[in-house]
């Protein structure tokens, strides 16, 4: 197995998709991320982008991976230069898993059910499952094991709802170096004389607030990282992201005196919602990334 390539620029999402690898076992050295003498073995298989620590340690436990040509051990550390080796199995077990790509619609939370409203994996049936979806996967019951969401969408927001079994996907898409491209439509309304405007609110927006959202604002003491933010049409704004604090969006536009009152995630990373219909949910086909 390969590592995915560095992280690109703000303009260009970053590619995962790896060359295809043979049956048996698949190798990997590459210099640590870390720049540590030493790292855990579990945590030095997730830079390189061979699974999850969680992955790992299993893996490790079944005797699949080998360090240096010897079976690893639960715990070790290993060096930038140590040659690690993953078994076939492995690779097999880690074909299995899947990942949902789902319209979340308004009034369903991301995660577990708070304050009785229901979470929107209980959309998760084959009922709901897009008769558009071409990746040829079947649902089955045992898919709900180790499915989490990666990412969050607000209880009153819509659009792109990612959950996953795989901790490679979670890991490029809310990881601590995760800088993968999130887009939002947001429909805005702001403060006149005669109170809320909510026709043409881009005539009445100020340009140099325009150039704060973009980049200026800060959130719970920390600066924001650059964002693009451009209108859509005179009453709807479009935010492209790299980094996903709890309400940001909402939170940025009270900053400059917008209140949302419509949002919808569109696209994340490559990933985008399309003709998905709300309430529907379809599977992240064997020839797509994010």
């Amino acid at each position: 197995m390969t590592a995915p390539p560095p992280h690109s620029p703000l303009h260009s999402p970053p590619s995962f998709k790896r060359a295809p690898r043979p049956a048996h076992a698949v190798s990997a050295a590459h210099p640590s991320a870390s720049g540590a003498t030493t790292v855990r073995l579990n945590k030095r298989m997730a830079e390189l982008g061979l699974c999850s620590r969680r992955e790992a340690d299993a893996w490790i436990e079944k005797g699949w991976v080998l360090v240096n040509g010897q079976a690893a051990q639960m715990g070790m550390q290993v060096g930038s230069d140590a040659h690690i080796t993953v078994q076939a199995q492995a690779q097999q077990e880690q074909e299995q898993l899947v990942t949902v790509l789902m319209h979340k619609p308004m009034g369903y939370v991301s995660g577990q059910a708070e304050d009785g409203h229901e979470p929107a994996m209980v959309l998760f049936q084959q009922r709901n499952q897009w008769m558009g979806d071409t990746s040829r996967m079947r649902f089955s019951p045992a898919q709900f094991k180790g499915l989490a969401p990666a990412g969050r969408l607000d209880i009153d927001s819509v659009g792109l709802l990612v959950f996953t079994q795989d901790g490679r996907v979670a890991r490029q898409l809310i990881g601590e170096d995760a800088g993968m491209e999130k887009e939002y439509l947001v429909r805005v309304t702001c403060s006149g004389p005669q109170g809320d405007i909510d026709v043409n609110v881009q005539a009445h927006f100020p340009a140099a607030q325009m150039q704060r959202l973009r980049h200026g604002l800060s959130l719970d003491g920390k600066p924001l990282k650059p964002a693009q933010v451009e209108w859509q049409n005179p009453e709807q704004l479009r935010f492209v992201l790299i980094e996903g604090k709890k309400r940001q969006i909402r939170r940025m536009c009270e900053q400059v005196g917008l209140k949302v009152v419509g949002l919808k995630r569109i696209r994340m990373g490559r990933i985008a919602l399309g003709a998905l219909p709300v309430g529907q949910w379809r599977y992240l086909g064997a020839n797509e990334s994010f």
